[in-house]
């Protein structure tokens, strides 16, 4: 029997969302791995699923094939679906979608183009001085607004472990790729220290395939020129 939900995803930040949420719930899920090097997301059979052509997205089977796209809405969707990781209270709800929202419009893609000017367009030839600050400094503010709404508090929401712990780990962990300097945030270093430990999570770093490097662990040099490469036809002069 195939189970209800068909992931299509790739090692990335976005794309380790749902794969923490369906590691954490331990439901059972088909994979497809999304091949960025052969463009796997732009093929058409893909952007039928997903018309943004980007990763990840899901197939719920046992709801009519219905397709989900963004990672923030798969996230959504499966806590509702499974009554999982996110507050019941209309408040408390609100608050989740308000973080959740926080990390989507923000922290995601601040430090995206962090990432993208600094481990793409760089080393490429395409250095940008003047992006690679604004996108730096504004990565390193929006940190230091999780870090104040996490004193006090295990979690973004309080005590319980969400759906938006689960959006914003993978990017603010990788401030190493994105060279944003974290010194003084010790509430955000505690969270940290508090999701490395959870074994669902360092499960779904591996899937489909682990890339330290985002954490500066590894190999750092190698997936700085393959990562670079991969994006090459992106780089323009």
């Amino acid at each position: 029997m195939q189970p209800d939900i068909h992931l299509y995803t790739a090692s990335t930040m976005n794309g380790w969302k749902p794969v923490i949420f369906l590691e954490e719930a331990g439901v059972p899920y088909h994979l497809t791995a999304i091949d960025f090097s052969k463009q796997e997301q732009k093929e058409d059979w893909y952007v039928d699923l997903n018309p943004n052509g980007r990763i990840p997205t899901i197939v719920d089977r046992s709801n009519d094939d219905f397709t989900v796209f963004e990672s923030g809405a798969i996230l959504w969707y499966l806590a509702e679906k499974y009554e999982k990781f996110l507050p019941a209270g209309e408040k408390e709800k609100s608050e989740a979608l308000q973080w959740m929202m926080f990390q989507m419009s923000a922290i995601g893609p601040m430090m995206g183009q962090a990432m993208y000017f600094q481990r793409i367009a760089a080393p490429q030839g395409h250095e940008d001085k003047f992006a690679i600050n604004r996108f730096v400094t504004e990565s390193r503010r929006l940190l230091e607004i999780l870090d104040k709404q996490l004193k006090g508090h295990d979690y973004i929401l309080g005590d319980d472990y969400s759906i938006v712990d689960m959006a914003t780990y993978p990017w603010a962990r990788s401030f190493y790729w994105a060279k944003v300097d974290i010194n003084g945030l010790d509430h955000l270093q505690s969270w940290f220290d508090r999701l490395d430990q959870r074994p669902a999570i360092q499960k779904a770093l591996t899937i489909p395939k682990a890339f330290p490097a985002f954490f500066g662990e590894g190999d750092v040099d190698a997936a700085i020129e393959m990562n670079s490469n991969r994006f090459k036809q992106d780089v323009k002069g």
